[in-house]
């Protein structure tokens, strides 16, 4: 029975208490700033008007911010399940996906939960043990639909993805040929290769309903091919073949041998196709392997062993900067990123060292990055995992006093840098993680791909999240530690120089772009283990003969360089056979990279056509840190994705100073159009740009060439830009200047002088820079609120005609050289320092010695970056370190060989 005085106390604030209804999103399992979660010591306090939580220690920050008095107070402890109801969690993959019945699992062994809850008023230090009739109705309701609601972060998890197969534009109108009675036998030892006899790997092609065997892998493992062999001998008609002995009542491999699939694919008919042999799917089991499961297996012998150490004993860490990242379901290519980032001490400087002024300034934690960002930080830094305590029930903490609210640090729980996991009494390993899905629904809001539950390219996510963290910095800089420094994506930024000259004038341009990403393409050519890898290739079609001639053993004499004169016995059976996989020096691919590249469709001003040049790529300046992609994913004609098999050796100490570009020299013969400065990317770009533009003002558009291009794809603006910059001499001159451009930051703007209405003397000048109409106030007002000045929102609305959302872009694009462009549009006087466009400064970013160290990598495991798995491994005082989603332990073998993304850390940066 509550008191009528407890109740009056409740009654006063009640009117704050707002109840969720089923569309309303609730933030009910985890607190705003912290990873805490009704399972930590003190549970959570939710708020009873935002529905948002926040852990003991940061109620108070929300109170005062929000004015709210009365929480919804939840603090649960788990209870271990018995070995019994373990083990019935514990299961093999079978499918190459994240969760799952037959996947990879996310989420542990489920537990028992006891739950307390109660109603705090914190001014008052009121505590109400709930349920409770006596409370009014509308807080009863809002907290009954609290309890109730789905949280937030479970309404975006997505738990189940495997690897999407596309519908085979040839099975809806597949032909079928008369069966004439011809039926597959539904006993499994009775399927045999047509050509061969051979009895494992065998493909039925729904056409013809001949059976063959499967084709043999790159590496001579796999079968002779009799499958594909029959596809072409009768004339490429008939595609469609599907796996025997992976058939069941759900589904099976099928594959596609048309050129434009020669992939997996699905078959949504492929009942009816079955049937049509004698097949049966719904009595179907299943007696092979399917491809994933296949694919499986072979990650786990090579690169999924290798990559993940896994087999070793290796040593587990805790504590600060050795916290683990749950996998949410295909996100560990985020929490890869997210661990490699976390290395710059310049993330700790800005966003932990200021934690609790960008909590206080907060206006909704939810969808505010600094936030997000802060909260993660402090986690992976100081070990900040709301670790629930060990699997004991515990009573309800009594009337606390709102100082000690604020006061309490869960750090406490954490045990000290570069600990070693302790198990718990219950046997249970220390909870040394935490789920980044408030993080990741942020980040990945509005984008196509990382929105999704699927896997996506760890390089990609890494420039999507630099964009949004810029963005964010930008607009919040006041708020974060080092206001007065650039964006944190600066330590990555970098321009690369490309140098083109004309094989037929000898003229030279230089183009520079700016990009983050050093990426570079390996040259399997290059491998310096050719004879290892022809005589594992030649073992491996050995013993497929072996295995379609139902042979044991094949001994030849060892012919071989280190041959000791023994002969060699090859089994059929490859289990004593480790594979062998080109190995490629690192210093081959820069050679690649810096060298030498013929364009054999340059337009040249010089000439006025069509020729060839030669390419040679530099970089311009060396950032503090750089990370380096090897290019092991390609797509084939086909517009299949595929992995490059190959190692490669990547030092851990490189030195790229020979790769500095020099720029334009004295005695070097410029294209007649190209002004011997950067492009857009530098400094002066801008400026550069509009002048280009101001000598082409009396040259209209060719309608023809525009309309050309904007058919092939391209936008209005740039292809009227490309015919300008041509003087109108032809769609395919205009193409190649399209090509060339296509990432300069004003491509797709209008030309400020519009070429089709401008007249000479409307040429801008000085005097000019009021001229058009007076940008909207209130859209300018809401450039500002971004963190721009007027001016800067006036020129940008002025060079977009008004258009709010192209001038934001405009802004952003132009960042590095913002005065410059502002200056360009109104037609005002470039600094007096930008005078001269041989002595200006390119740019202002960060350059200095280009030698490195290695300090993370990223691997991928699996056959595209749409699947698979990536695995971070950091170098911490001196150790390697393995980060895989939640397991984090001391890394014995760094697969510095197999990686897909290298971070380098530049010599004179010194070290967190």
């Amino acid at each position: 029975m509550v008191s009528e005085e407890l109740l009056g106390s409740v009654r006063k604030h009640m009117s704050t208490v707002r109840v969720p209804a089923h569309y309303d999103r609730v933030y009910k399992d985890e607190c705003q700033f912290s990873f805490d979660t009704p399972l930590s010591a003190n549970g959570l306090y939710i708020n009873l008007n935002s529905w948002q939580a926040f852990g003991q220690e940061y109620v108070e920050i929300d109170s005062k911010r929000s004015g709210q008095q009365l929480y919804l107070h939840e603090l649960w402890h788990k209870v271990p399940l018995s070995a019994k109801e373990r083990q019935k969690h514990e299961q093999t993959p079978e499918k190459l996906a994240i969760g799952g019945d037959s996947g990879f699992q996310v989420d542990g062994p489920a537990r028992s939960i006891d739950k307390h809850s109660e109603l705090v008023l914190l001014g008052d230090i009121i505590r109400v043990p709930l349920p409770c009739l006596d409370l009014p109705e509308v807080i009863i309701n809002a907290v009954d639909a609290i309890q109730k609601h789905d949280s937030a972060s479970k309404q975006d998890k997505v738990q189940v993805w495997e690897e999407q197969r596309p519908v085979s534009k040839y099975a809806l109108g597949l032909h079928q040929e008369a069966s004439t009675g011809k039926t597959i036998p539904s006993d499994p030892s009775q399927w045999a290769c047509a050509e061969t006899g051979v009895k494992e790997n065998l493909w039925l092609n729904l056409s013809t309903g001949t059976i063959g065997s499967g084709r043999q892998n790159w590496d001579g493992t796999g079968e002779n091919g009799a499958a594909l062999r029959h596809f072409e001998a009768t004339g490429s008609k008939y595609p469609l073949v599907v796996k025997l002995g992976t058939i069941t009542p759900h589904g099976a491999d099928v594959f596609s041998y048309a050129p434009d699939e020669n992939d997996m694919v699905e078959d949504p008919k492929l009942a009816e196709h079955l049937s049509h042999w004698g097949i049966n799917m719904m009595a179907m089991q299943k007696t092979e392997k399917t491809m994933a499961e296949a694919e499986i297996e072979a990650n786990k012998d090579f690169e999924w062993s290798h990559i993940t150490e896994s087999g070793k004993q290796l040593m587990p860490m805790s504590g600060p900067g050795y916290v683990g990242l749950k996998n949410l379901g295909n996100s560990c290519y985020m929490n890869s990123i997210l661990q490699a980032l976390w290395m710059l001490p310049q993330l700790q400087r800005r966003y932990v060292d200021a934690a609790k002024q960008i909590y206080e300034t907060a206006q909704d934690p939810v969808n505010d990055f600094p936030t997000q960002m802060a909260k993660l930080g402090v986690a992976l830094s100081k070990g900040r995992t709301g670790a629930p305590p060990p699997s004991t029930a515990a009573p309800m903490e009594e009337d606390i006093p709102t100082s000690a609210i604020a006061s309490k640090d869960a750090a406490g729980q954490v045990s000290g840098a570069g600990t070693t996991v302790k198990p718990s009494d219950s046997g249970e390993e220390e909870h040394n993680w935490v789920e980044p899905q408030a993080f990741k629904s942020l980040v990945g809001r509005g984008h196509a791909d990382f929105s999704s539950g699927h896997q996506q390219d760890a390089r990609e996510y890494f420039q999507h999240l630099l964009e949004v963290m810029t963005r964010a910095e930008r607009t919040s800089m006041q708020r974060l530690g080092r206001p007065d420094q650039p964006p944190t994506a600066d330590v990555f930024r970098f321009e690369l120089e490309d140098r083109i000259q004309c094989m037929e004038s000898s003229r030279l341009s230089y183009k520079r772009s700016l990009t983050n990403v050093l990426a570079m393409d390996i040259p399997v050519d290059a491998a310096t283990n050719k004879d290892e890898l022809e005589d594992f290739q030649e073992r491996e079609a050995k013993r497929a003969k072996l295995k379609s001639e139902n042979a044991h053993a094949y001994i030849q004499e060892d012919t071989s360089a280190n041959s000791s004169g023994q002969a060699k016995h090859i089994t059929a059976d490859n289990a004593d056979s480790e594979m062998v996989l080109p190995r490629v020096p690192f210093s081959a691919c820069l050679a690649k990279w810096a060298g030498e590249e013929v364009m054999a469709d340059y337009f040249s001003a010089a000439v006025g056509h069509k020729t060839q040049a030669k390419r040679f790529s530099r970089i311009a300046n060396f950032p503090p840190y750089l990370m380096l992609q090897m290019n092991r994913y390609f797509v084939t004609e086909q517009w299949v994705a595929k992995k490059l098999e190959v190692l490669v050796d990547v030092p851990e100490q490189v030195d790229l100073e020979f790769l500095r570009g020099s720029g334009p020299q004295p005695h070097e013969q410029l294209q007649p159009e190209e002004p011997a400065t950067s492009s857009p990317a530098g400094g002066l770009g801008a400026l550069a740009a509009a002048a280009a533009e101001q000598q082409q003002a009396s040259v209209q558009p060719d309608p023809e060439i525009v309309n050309q291009l904007v058919g092939m794809g391209f936008s209005e603006n740039g292809s009227k830009r490309a015919a300008v910059a041509t003087q109108n001499m032809g769609a395919e001159g205009a193409m190649e200047w399209v090509l060339g451009h296509m990432e300069d930051a004003n491509f797709n703007e209008p030309m400020s002088q519009p070429p089709e209405t401008a007249a000479p003397s409307q040429t801008s000048t000085a005097g000019s820079a009021s001229a058009g109409p007076a940008a909207d106030p209130e859209t300018v007002m809401m450039l500002v609120s971004m963190g721009f000045t007027d001016a800067q929102a006036a020129a940008a609305l002025k060079a977009c005609h008004g258009s709010l959302e192209r001038a934001a872009d405009w802004l952003f694009s132009h960042a590095d050289d913002l005065d410059f462009a502002v200056a360009a549009v109104n037609g005002a006087a470039a600094p007096e320092a930008a005078t001269s466009t041989q002595d200006a400064a390119p740019s202002k970013l960060d350059d200095g010695p280009g030698q490195y160290d290695l300090v993370g990598m990223v691997s991928h495991m699996g056959r595209n970056t749409a699947c698979g798995h990536y695995v971070c491994h950091l170098k911490k005082k001196g150790k390697w370190v393995i980060y895989n989603d939640e397991k984090v332990a001391i890394s014995e073998n760094p697969p510095r060989d197999l990686a897909y993304m290298y971070l380098f850390r530049r010599k004179d940066v010194a070290e967190q």
